[in-house]
């Protein structure tokens, strides 16, 4: 055997001397089912899910204690069933066990958790009711699709871990929170997403005259800025000057904490951020809703491909033509266009048709003289390669909030919000930018379609298999072997 300064094998030192004495074989923890959280002495509560290094982090700290006459090498889980109420933890330990050797033995520790729901749970249990801070999201549109695009950054970043309920209601959420703190935080983090102006109020709910305490309730009104990614816009004069001149027409390419505007005439761009906006506020000229399919007859480049604001651009003359008008007239136009670099004759394009729209728009009005063009051209069509692989589903899927919907409005809202989603979906395939900040899946349920794949599936924009997260699932293969190893 090699040698020690005990002189004895490890086994006979085993048998004599056991370093694990005095160790817990037991301990407890309280939980609370509601909000995953475990109770940190007095009145602190730690989110943590099973098997995780908080959870292994909160149960090291809470036997350090008890084992500070030892080292702990290494901890690891044992798997349980997580129906079982019991959470067990295997750890390494070293102690000096006779004349100065150094003996290292496993222990296993078995917590027990109590449920006990946490004061925000068992308030929000009473009385659903008894909130303390609400947040009112607002926009003022005709579609949904900033909130699809708000609810995937607030997944990626946890910014609603605190809430006590996510309630959908006429044109925006509600969230509400348990605590004043946890709602200017959300506040602060929506307010560095979208261009947002906001207020807050409180009502007095009780008040304790021997202790002087007050009791109240805040309400946060958080209002979005109408402006969507493709509107067109008819900037105001004011506006124009400050930005140099730029348009009057112009396309809004992105919305972040600012708008990003561009000219797709001179190819000009600007930025607005909230302050500049809600300074001088406007409205879209045209949405997104009202996009109309366009077939391309020629093109005739103008310039060569340019990056503006890190998206790639070039100006030519496309000769167009509604696709609805084809084999009832023949009027064909003449635009200037900033898609260049996508069009290519015969296919499609989505754009504006400032030709047979009826505008009633006060700030065109301002501009004696302005020259509308017949169609403005904001994006490629795949409509004819996407009706080819109709009903065929997606390699890719996105998580959501759980959120209270509202499902009595009737089969119209719940059509209307489908598309809406759909879209959303649509701009996330076309849009790698859109993806930036976003968590995609991988979706087991997908089937690869062989005629999918040989009937434009080349051309029709998609999601890269790198850019896709996969989802943490445990089959009954390796729970076998789990439960193997645990014993």
């Amino acid at each position: 055997m090699p040698p020690n300064p005990a002189n004895m094998c490890v086994r006979c030192l085993r048998s004599r001397v056991d370093i694990t004495e005095g160790l817990p074989r037991h301990a407890s923890l309280v939980y609370c089912p509601e909000c995953r959280s475990y109770l940190q002495p007095p009145r602190t509560w730690i989110r943590a899910d099973l098997e995780s290094k908080e959870l292994l982090t909160f149960c090291l700290r809470r036997l350090k204690p008890l084992t500070r006459h030892v080292r702990i090498v290494n901890a690891e889980f044992v798997w349980t069933e997580p129906h079982s109420k019991r959470v067990k933890l295997r750890l390494r330990v070293q102690r000096e066990a006779l004349n100065g050797a150094i003996l290292e033995q496993s222990h296993l520790i078995e917590f027990t958790q109590h449920d006990n729901l946490c004061e925000s749970c068992s308030r929000f249990q009473a009385n659903p009711d008894q909130w303390v801070a609400a947040v009112q999201l607002r926009q003022h549109v005709s579609h949904r699709r900033t909130f699809f695009h708000l609810e995937q950054l607030i997944l990626r970043h946890g910014a609603a871990a605190r809430t006590l309920r996510i309630k959908e209601a006429d044109r925006g959420v509600d969230f509400f929170f348990g605590n004043r703190s946890h709602a200017i935080k959300f506040v602060d983090f929506i307010s560095g997403s979208v261009p947002v102006q906001s207020r807050s109020d409180k009502q007095l709910v009780s008040h304790d005259t021997k202790s002087n305490t007050y009791n109240y309730k805040h309400t946060f009104s958080v209002e979005i800025c109408p402006i969507c990614r493709e509107d067109l816009i008819c900037l105001p004069p004011k506006v124009a000057n400050t930005l140099g001149n730029l348009g009057p027409l112009v396309l809004c390419t992105k919305v972040s904490n600012s708008i990003s505007l561009l000219d797709p005439f001179t190819l000009r761009s600007a930025y607005l951020d909230a302050k500049q906006y809600w300074g001088s506020p406007f409205k879209a000229l045209l949405s997104s809703r009202q996009l109309v399919e366009y077939i391309i007859l020629d093109v005739e480049m103008e310039s060569s491909e340019v990056s503006v604001g890190g998206s790639k651009y070039a100006l030519a003359y496309a000769q167009v033509a509604r696709v609805s008008d084809f084999g009832k007239n023949d009027n064909i136009f003449s635009v200037r266009t900033h898609l260049g670099h996508l069009l290519n004759p015969g296919g499609y394009a989505l754009g504006y048709d400032l030709y047979g729209a009826n505008i009633n728009d006060f700030e065109v009005d301002k501009y004696r003289g302005l020259d509308l063009p017949h169609a403005i051209l904001v994006k490629k069509s795949y409509e004819d390669k996407r009706q080819k692989r109709r009903g065929k589903g997606r390699s890719w899927k996105l998580k959501s909030l759980n959120m209270e919907i509202d499902n009595t409005k009737g089969r119209m809202d719940e059509e209307k919000r489908a598309n809406d989603y759909e879209e959303f979906l649509r701009d996330l395939e076309e849009n790698p930018e859109l993806r930036f900040n976003m968590s995609l899946y991988h979706n087991n349920d997908y089937q690869p379609s062989e005629i999918a794949s040989t009937v434009g599936g080349d051309e029709l924009p998609s999601v890269p298999l790198d850019e896709l997260i996969a989802e943490l699932a445990i089959s009954d293969e390796e729970e076998s072997n789990c439960g193997s190893m645990a014993e």
